[in-house]
């Protein structure tokens, strides 16, 4: 399992990038171990608002389906299309090209709520 050190992580197993107020969001190396094969994924559409650690899409695995929740509280400005044609790049590279949408964030404070990669590495080995 990998955690990267410049993200903030959900105790549902979604990271956050931000730069220059465009967060990224897609889930975990754990998360898609854990999911198995990805075989869908329902993206939002551009303009979506979405607020912190509410639902945004759903994942969908050989194992099990699971809600995706908006670690940040903006608008969705844009959605990775390359998932909707092979979502298995997300086991690919959890967190580089398999990454899920980009929000315009709303308030950079929400960062504080989330998790920094210790805390995230503390979690998933309990």
């Amino acid at each position: 399992m990998h955690i990267k050190e410049d993200r903030k992580y959900t105790k549902e197993h979604e990271w956050v990038k931000v730069d220059n107020n465009i967060a990224t969001v897609g889930i975990t190396d754990y998360a898609q171990g854990e999911l198995g094969d990805i075989i869908f994924v329902e993206l939002p559409k551009v303009g979506t608002k979405v607020i912190q650690m509410g639902p945004f899409g759903i994942i969908e695995a050989v194992k099990a389906v699971s809600e995706l929740f908006s670690p940040i509280t903006g608008e969705v400005v844009e959605i990775n299309t390359r998932l909707e044609k092979d979502a298995t790049i997300i086991n690919k590279d959890p967190y580089g090209e398999g990454w899920i949408i980009k929000v315009k964030v709303a308030d950079l404070k929400q960062l504080d709520a989330l998790l920094t990669p210790e805390k995230y590495k503390t979690l998933v080995e309990t």
